[in-house]
């Protein structure tokens, strides 16, 4: 596409034209994506796509700063049962518990938090009994 369309060709024919000359050259061999099917061809359309992709690849989110908290706060109680030591739970609910307590102190906009500050020995309890051998598995005793 590197020249200019003459006068008098209709656009159509020049283009196809271009096209057929650049598959001779083989400019259309080996390119990424070949006989693969087109990314959201299924879907159906959006507008904001590429914003969407684009956010995606960013890694951003439009979460509510309240839906982003509770989030966060799974996240929490899901690292603390396999964390690998009493004072990595402790200090992961001592964390979390100091942004919730900051967000009922200054509720933030969204939906309402429905948070309160987690126990921290029910957290440890929790995390130990998921450590404790379950009935009928081996012993690390009597596993050798």
């Amino acid at each position: 596409m590197t020249e200019r369309k003459p006068p008098g060709i209709g656009f159509e024919s020049w283009i196809d034209k271009q096209i057929r000359e650049a598959e001779e050259r083989g400019e259309f061999r080996d390119l990424p994506g070949a006989g693969k099917p087109l990314e959201g061809g299924g879907e159906p359309y959006d507008e904001l796509w590429w914003v969407k992709r684009k956010l995606h690849q960013e890694g951003v989110s439009f979460l509510p700063p309240t839906l982003a908290l509770r989030k966060e706060a799974e996240d929490v109680l899901a690292a603390a049962a396999v964390a690998r030591s009493e004072a990595e739970v402790r200090r992961m609910v001592a964390e979390i518990n100091e942004k919730i307590r900051a967000a009922l102190r200054r509720p933030p906009e969204g939906p309402p938090l429905n948070l309160v500050p987690f126990d921290p020995e029910r957290v440890v309890a929790d995390w130990r009994a998921g450590r404790e051998p379950r009935e009928g598995s081996a012993s690390p005793d009597t596993a050798r």
